[in-house]
């Protein structure tokens, strides 16, 4: 029996509830009512545990100012322990003096010593090389980390031989925190020479990126009170870790800043990215493979791509993707809001149980969109359809402005149904250029959908 195709008319969709049967999709069908179905509830994912997160408020018309991140107080003396300054082993706050050494060897003492101990950077300027912090330390205690002044990176790319510049390796139990009147800020310093590189954007083969912050097979850790700024890649990436709490952090890069994603995760579990402000280049918080039961809250995101689950399916042996939950954040004047993105022509992979809910987005592109022909070189193999299957994704209570054609896009792959896809109360107002009533505000769908539920939405 040959594939059946429908085509159906858009128009400004105004949704009680509706369901779609699985089926063969094409363009961008109209959803009737049905104000008898329901939406069943999708399982919860454990909530954060600290700290608790910021609640977004709707915002008003236009583009609000981002609020500053408050200070931090300096921590006290009893729990600081020992403090090891980088100054007092050779370490020189004028921006020019290379001092990987000097803050090794404080490292070396602090991760040593028999008791609470603090590694503290203060106030000033330190010009520092690629560095690695690694454990275990004595007795498995790591010191906390206490920044009270400024850290640049080299410029040149050369002078890193490997994909990150400050790493933290095989760490347990530590803080690292921005305290007293100093800027706490981490400049990445990637607009120097990493930026005017090609882009991965524009080739599978690109560059080598340099994360700013690293951290590898660490575990119980919090990151607050921070700024990362104008980092040659990701501003920070947290990779096989778990149990991670990020707050209070201020991310910032230029809109045009190639592949500056603020938070990248993958391959770990048990993380919380709460309460901070994050505009770059690219994803303001991308999942990458692998990655489990991990929340996003409190962010106010804008510029960049939005908030990302993938890309997934580019490599083989991926892990899963399970436990995402997107909540209480604003997303303003970015290339798309809240995103799931699969490669063409992947091995099979699963990514399941994510929730995106309590959302504002201001003037928007894609504010809602599953791309599983994600493709962004020239050298993706279209010729087969992704096989990472997406199951079980509720996206609730959605609201504000976008300026595109699509305020949702469901471009699913046709090897793998995308299963269980929930819209509900989604209230998104077209505020770009008329084009006229039948171009306005539609749902567009791709590929194999089974399950879709939409109800009590218009857009």
């Amino acid at each position: 029996m040959g594939n059946i195709v429908v085509y159906i008319a858009l128009f400004h969709l105004s949704i009680v509830i509706a369901e779609i049967p699985t089926r063969q999709l094409f363009g961008s069908p109209n959803v009737a009512p049905d104000p008898k179905a329901d939406s069943p509830a999708l399982p919860n994912i454990p909530p954060a545990r600290l700290p608790k997160p910021c609640q977004a408020t709707e915002p008003e018309a236009g583009s609000p100012a981002l609020p500053p991140i408050p200070p931090a107080n300096s921590p006290n003396e009893e729990s600081r322990g020992r403090v090891f300054d980088v100054t007092e082993y050779g370490a020189v706050a004028d921006g020019e003096k290379e001092s990987s050494s000097a803050f090794l060897a404080a490292w070396k003492a602090a991760c040593n010593y028999a008791g609470n101990a603090t590694f503290l950077i203060p106030e000033g300027i330190f010009l520092l090389g690629p560095i690695s912090f690694d454990g275990p330390c004595l007795n498995n205690l790591s010191p906390n980390i206490e920044i009270r002044g400024t850290l640049l990176a080299p410029g040149s790319l050369d002078a890193f031989p490997s994909s990150a510049w400050i790493a933290f390796r095989n760490l347990y139990g530590f803080n690292l925190t921005g305290s007293g009147t100093g800027k706490a800020r981490i400049d990445g310093k990637g607009e120097v020479e990493a930026w005017k590189r090609s882009s991965c954007e524009k080739s599978m083969n690109c560059n080598r990126l340099v994360a700013s912050l690293y951290f590898f097979e660490v575990s119980h850790a919090t990151i607050s009170n921070i700024t990362l700024a104008n980092s040659k890649g990701f501003h920070l990436n947290i990779y096989v870790s778990d149990n991670i709490d990020v707050y209070n952090v201020n991310i910032s890069a230029p809109p045009d800043s190639p592949n500056t994603d603020g938070v990248h995760i993958g391959e770990s579990s048990n993380i919380t990215i709460a309460s901070s402000t994050i505009g770059v280049g690219d994803d303001c918080v991308s999942i990458g493979p692998g990655s489990i039961n991990i929340s996003v809250s409190g962010i106010q995101c804008g510029p960049g791509h939005g908030i990302s689950i993938g890309s997934l399916g580019k490599y083989k042996n991926e892990k899963d993707v399970i436990g995402i939950k997107i909540e209480n954040c604003t997303i303003n004047g970015t290339q798309n809001g809240v995103r799931v993105k699969t490669w063409p022509g992947s091995p099979p992979g699963r990514a399941s149980n994510i929730t995106f809910q309590d959302i504002s987005m201001i003037n928007v592109s894609n504010p809602i969109i599953i791309d599983q022909d994600y493709c962004p070189s020239s050298s993706c193999n279209k010729s087969k359809p992704s096989m990472v299957k997406l199951t079980d994704i509720l996206i609730k209570n959605i609201t504000g402005t976008y300026n595109t054609k699509s305020a949702v896009s469901l471009l699913c792959s046709s090897g793998v149904p995308c299963q269980n896809i929930h819209l509900v109360d989604i209230k998104l107002n077209y505020t770009g250029p008329e084009l006229g009533r039948l171009a306005l505000g539609h749902l567009s769908t791709r590929g194999n959908v089974k399950g879709l539920k939409i109800s009590n939405s218009k857009f």
